[in-house]
């Protein structure tokens, strides 16, 4: 204030100019505020939208950043469960590629097993076959030798037909088709047995049979006319007297002696058909004619031709001595040989191979005990 007043005191300006200069004051006092409080507010609200926006942009990258570590934590807790899935299949396929090869091993074994099986089944068929056809092939040629013995011997061609035959069955039971041309061979011959017709043996052992049974049935002739049977029919009249003091009789007289005898005339028959059948077994054609034309001639001797009964048996007696008892018969062997000839064939082409051992059969295997 000291100093206010010692001062020269300034000129005051015009009434006008200060009222101008006083309403610029004024106006400036007015704006200053104004200003200042624009000039502070505005950074300052700035600063706190700044402020508030890196807020709010902190907090949604916050929420993001937990949003991402919630994933990735889950990404991680569902990568862990993977991996403990992916070991647990990985542990799962080494388990089954384990049991795979085991079972690969047993399904090889039992192939293995299979294959042997197979293989013992087929030699076992094959055997099976091999004896079956060998008892086949022994059969038929057994029964053929035996056939071509007994035409031999006996002369039996209804034997050897009958043999053939059986060989024949025994081949057709063979399977190998080998042996076909045998049964050719053999129905060949069968053929040439029949052309032969030989006479049947038991027909005619039944024929003379019957002829000794119906002996007892057959009439005898009247005495005049067994006496003009047994003796010529023209006699001398010398040999009348002659006969009154002697007797002359031949050892063949037998017709004459049976015609004294009823009973011996039917035995000496009945010898002479026995001697037929004995002829018949041995195949004698000479004594088998003979003893059937004595039968005849002791029938047509003894018994009365006119009877129904004789006329049949003479009738039979000319049938059998007719046919021939043992014809010309074609020679056998031919089928026997050359089933022989295909056997020893078949046996050079296919030898029997041994049974296989057990430890053949299984090699990978040990032996039971």
């Amino acid at each position: 204030m000291y100093n206010m007043e010692t001062e020269t005191p300034a000129k005051l300006p015009a009434p006008a100019v200060r009222d101008k200069e006083k309403q610029g004051t004024s106006a400036s006092r007015r704006r200053g505020p104004g200003i200042l409080i624009f000039v502070v507010v505005l950074p300052a609200l700035a600063v706190l939208a700044w402020w508030y926006f890196n807020r709010q942009l902190r907090e949604r990258d916050d929420a993001r950043i937990d949003e991402l570590a919630t994933q990735v934590s889950d990404l991680g807790r569902a990568n862990e469960q993977l991996r403990r899935d992916i070991d647990s299949m990985r542990a799962r396929a080494n388990d089954a590629e384990s049991m795979n090869r085991g079972i690969r091993e047993e399904v090889l074994s039992f192939a293995e097993r299979s294959r042997s099986l197979e293989d013992a089944v087929a030699h076992l068929a094959e055997q099976r076959l091999n004896n079956r056809d060998a008892m086949a092939l022994n059969e038929a040629e057994f029964i053929l030798q035996l056939a071509g013995e007994r035409l031999t011997l006996f002369r039996d061609a209804n034997g050897a037909m009958a043999a053939y035959r059986l060989a024949d069955s025994a081949l057709a039971a063979a399977e190998d088709p080998l042996f076909a041309s045998v049964r050719q061979t053999i129905s060949a011959e069968m053929q040439a047995l029949d052309a032969a017709k030989p006479l049947q043996t038991r027909a005619t052992l039944k024929s003379l049979a019957d002829l000794r049974v119906g002996l007892l049935g057959l009439p005898m002739k009247s005495a005049a006319e067994r006496v003009t049977a047994a003796t010529p029919a023209e006699r001398s009249r010398l040999r009348e007297i002659l006969d009154q003091f002697v007797r002359i009789s031949h050892d063949d007289g037998a017709p004459a002696l049976a015609a004294r005898d009823e009973k011996l005339s039917r035995s000496l028959i009945a010898i002479d058909l026995r001697a037929a059948e004995a002829a018949l077994f041995a195949r004698d054609q000479e004594a088998f004619d003979d003893a059937v034309k004595r039968a005849h001639a002791g029938v047509e001797a003894t018994f009365d031709d006119t009877a129904p009964a004789v006329r049949t048996t003479l009738a039979t007696l000319e049938h059998l001595a007719a046919t021939p008892l043992a014809p010309a018969l074609p020679e056998l062997g031919t089928a026997l040989n050359e089933l022989r000839n295909l056997r020893t064939t078949r046996a050079l082409a296919h030898p029997m191979k041994p049974a296989p051992t057990p430890l053949e059969a299984s090699p990978g295997e040990e032996p039971k005990p």
